[in-house]
Formats: C-alpha cells, sequence, structure tokens
C-alpha cells in the first residue's frame, strides 16, 4: 500500500477524567501538526480507588472505543491506567485486536529520564492510591535502574480538591503540606519527587512551597510529549499514519457542558466537548 493510501487518523489520548489534559496540553506544544481525540471517562471517574479488574475494563472500553474512531496511536494520559491496565491491553489484547496498533503510557517515559536527574538515586512519587497499590513504578525503576529506590505516598485528596476548583484554599494547603511531610518523612535522601498524578502539575507551587529547594520536580506533561516525538520518529509506520490538520477534539462520558466548564482549570482554554457512551 503506497503512503498515499494509507488511512490517516488522529492520535487517542485517553483520561479517566481531567487530569489528561495536562498531558494532551504538552504534547499539542510539541506536535501542534497532529490531529488529536481526548476521550475522558469522566462518568467512572475517578479510577485512582478502583481494583486492578475495573480499571482494566474501562480502559479497555476507552481503548477500543478510540480505536473504533480509527486511531491507530492511543496514549493513556493516565498513571492509574498506566499503571493497572497498559501491560495487559499490550500483551493480551492488542495481538487479538490489532497487531499493527499501538497503545502507550506515562510511567516508562517518567521513569527514563531519572538517571539523568537524580544525584543520589532516591525517587518520592506521589500519587493516587491506585498508582502508588500498584508498585508500578516501583517495578519500572527497578527494571532500568535496579539501584534506585522509590519511596511512595498516595495523596487521596489531591484530586477532589483541584477539580472542585480548591486549589488556592486552605484547605488545599492542608492538605498539600501533610503529604509531602509524609513522604519526607520515609527518607531524608529523597532528592527528586515525580508527580504521578497528571492533576498535580496544577499543585505545582505549593508542592514547590513545601519541598525543600534542593529536591527536583518531574511533571509528566513534557516527558511524555518528548518521548512521544521520539517514538514517532523511531516507528515511521505508525507516524505516517496519524492525521496531521492541526484539530483537536474532545469526548466524554459525562456532560458535555460540565466537561467544558471544568477543562479550563485545566488547558486555560475554552473547548466544546461531545457526551459519548462508552462500554
Amino acid at each position: 500500500m503506497s503512503q498515499d493510501n494509507i488511512r490517516k487518523a488522529p492520535i487517542g489520548i485517553f483520561d479517566s477524567g481531567y487530569g489528561g489534559l495536562t498531558i494532551l496540553s504538552e504534547i499539542r506544544r510539541a506536535l501542534p501538526q497532529y490531529d488529536y481525540i481526548y476521550l475522558g471517562d469522566n462518568a467512572r471517574a475517578p479510577y485512582g480507588t478502583r481494583s486492578f479488574e475495573i480499571v482494566y475494563r474501562f480502559t479497555l472500553e476507552a481503548v477500543q472505543y478510540l480505536f473504533d474512531q480509527g486511531c491507530q496511536l492511543v496514549i493513556l494520559a493516565c498513571n492509574t491506567a498506566s499503571a493497572k491496565a497498559l501491560r495487559s491491553i499490550q500483551q493480551n489484547d492488542l495481538p487479538h485486536i490489532d497487531p499493527a496498533r499501538r497503545v502507550l503510557g506515562v510511567i516508562r517515559p517518567t521513569v527514563e529520564i531519572l538517571d539523568k536527574v537524580t544525584h543520589n538515586g532516591h525517587i518520592g512519587l506521589l500519587g493516587t492510591p491506585g498508582t502508588i497499590q500498584s508498585q508500578s513504578y516501583t517495578a519500572e525503576v527497578a527494571k532500568l535502574y535496579p539501584q534506585f529506590h522509590v519511596h511512595g505516598q498516595a495523596c487521596p485528596m489531591w484530586v477532589p480538591l483541584i477539580e472542585n476548583n480548591e486549589i488556592d484554599n486552605e484547605g488545599t494547603n492542608f492538605f498539600v503540606k501533610k503529604y509531602i511531610n509524609e513522604l519526607l518523612a520515609q527518607s531524608t535522601l529523597i532528592d527528586t519527587v515525580i508527580l504521578g498524578c497528571t492533576h498535580y502539575p496544577l499543585l505545582y507551587n505549593l508542592i514547590r512551597k513545601h519541598l525543600p529547594n534542593h529536591i527536583q520536580i518531574l511533571s509528566q506533561g513534557a516527558l511524555v510529549a518528548d518521548s512521544l516525538k521520539d517514538y514517532l520518529k523511531r516507528h515511521p509506520e505508525i507516524e505516517q499514519k496519524c492525521s496531521q490538520n492541526g484539530k483537536c477534539t474532545y469526548l466524554t462520558t459525562e456532560s458535555g457542558s460540565k466537561f467544558n466548564e471544568t477543562a479550563t482549570l485545566f488547558l486555560q482554554d475554552t473547548i466544546t466537548a461531545r457526551q459519548i457512551e462508552i462500554g
């Protein structure tokens, strides 16, 4: 088949809700020429406290929906989905659905650059209960850098506070300080902290305020965008299937108007989302 006859389609970006918009924003900044479909499963969010089986099923349903829209490449812009569903989908489902399609996550691109930022290999991880309990970051770090140590801290209050637009109130400050103190109590050697949830960049200033200055903070958006750019260069067979009109479509399983309103917190832009059903 000639390149002109290859069916081109947008890149799919999936998240359980809104947090993946921080990833999408950085990807569009780095790769503005491509088309994207963003799908937020807001009706069934949050994923962070759900079981492996439920997160896997919901994520697979979303990936299948994006495949049905023609997407050849889907990014799981969600740490919980990347932690609990990505490997199963890659190994067990893609060979049967379509071996030529690809599903990528956000954990590996974050872990890959750790050797360039940490001085002593002691990594702090802030994430949802689901991401922390999954031990996915610990396993990925062990594969690439077995000499490193991961210290995980669950932050169950952060996502609801962000989504209720409570970023600037005293209660949020209290819970940011609380979880950071609990993380730092695990080790005095931590010199790098991963924001292991795509919502957390919205709390960056507060997190920076409560972390010692010598500790570096890794926010995922730019890392995932750089990794995707590199991936497309290394995989022209995937890249040539991605349409390039600079457009983005927003889909949600909740109310479109509700999604539009909350999305402005993450994008600083006005969008129009369409409500769909999956599963």
